[in-house]
């Protein structure tokens, strides 16, 4: 079955890569392998239920000072990327902080996702579709046959079909609408240095791997120009190195971030006494470091601006 295996992206085939990546939740492992001639990153085996891979073990707890400061910047990005402010479709909204922000903002917005978040955003007075062929039949006429923005926030990775996911994206936007979408850069500095360790792989929950030329040829495929590229998340990078370099010498993955967002951890006390010790005397080093990967356009995360070609 994974001899197979096409890219997703171009078709090309398949070579192996990182061998043996631990999921953190479960502590299965996967192989990630690389597309020969684009080089996006594939997740294998695909398990049959991701959904097993969800659930409250996965979503955990934010902290409010972190949310707001990413909300922040992400409404910034928005509106930096756009003339004005019409209608919004978040794909794979999770709980609706984003998008209640920008309706919050000025926007007319509707989201996508499934699962127990969804319902959450639902709760809180959302407008939440299960798929992109609902938000075409039911939400985009009051949209006016086109969304003028279209945003991803670290959710392409999560799709089986990530070409399909944009190629609907797409048509779902206006002639001159704006593309959004942040994704781990798997050939920044940190997943570079902490390869199998690195903190955001997260298999099998993503399922796809991009470097900025992989991004890049993928949107152009699915009919988009990337205009502008973003190459960092501060909280985002700078925990990934923290937990990346915590990873790489302790034998339980993500022991920190589980007790931060109160997830269950596979650590025990002294683990966990261990990786607050060492997380916070790295946390200098990793806000150096992220410094770094900005300045070289290396950072932990990718922010593609794009526009229907």
């Amino acid at each position: 079955m994974n001899g197979e295996r096409r890219c997703n992206s171009c078709g090309g085939s398949l070579v192996r890569g990182l061998e043996a990546v631990r999921d953190p939740q479960s502590l299965e492992t996967f192989e990630i392998q690389s597309c020969a001639s684009c080089g996006l990153g594939h997740t294998s085996p695909i398990p049959a239920d991701l959904g097993a891979y969800y659930g409250e073990a996965y979503y955990g707890k934010r902290h409010s000072f972190t949310d707001r400061y990413c909300l922040a910047r992400r409404l910034r990005i928005l509106a930096g990327a756009t003339p004005g402010k019409g209608a919004l479709l978040d794909i794979g909204c999770g709980d609706g902080n984003f998008l209640g922000a920008a309706i919050t903002a000025g926007w007319k917005g509707v989201g996508t996702d499934i699962g127990g978040a969804a319902e959450n955003a639902r709760k809180a007075g959302l407008d939440v579709y299960g798929s992109l062929d609902e938000v075409r039949s039911e939400a985009l006429p009051a949209a006016k046959g086109a969304f003028d923005a279209v945003t991803m926030w670290h959710t392409l990775e999560h799709f089986t079909d990530p070409k399909g996911t944009l190629e609907g994206a797409r048509s779902l936007l206006a002639k001159d609408g704006t593309l959004i979408v942040a994704v781990p850069d798997a050939a920044g500095l940190q997943a570079s240095l902490f390869k199998g360790s690195w903190f955001h792989l997260d298999v099998p929950r993503h399922l796809y791997h991009f470097s900025r030329s992989a991004l890049e040829s993928l949107l152009g495929r699915a009919g988009f120009t990337v205009t502008r590229w973003h190459h960092q998340e501060l909280e985002l990078d700078v925990f990934g190195w923290m937990q990346s370099a915590l990873n790489a010498v302790l034998p339980k993955p993500n022991v920190l971030f589980q007790s931060l967002t109160g997830k269950p951890s596979h650590g025990g006390k002294g683990e966990l006494a261990l990786s607050y010790a060492l997380g916070t005397a790295l946390a200098p080093a990793a806000l150096a470091a992220t410094a770094l990967g900005t300045a070289t356009r290396r950072g932990g995360t990718l922010i593609a601006i794009a526009r229907p070609t």
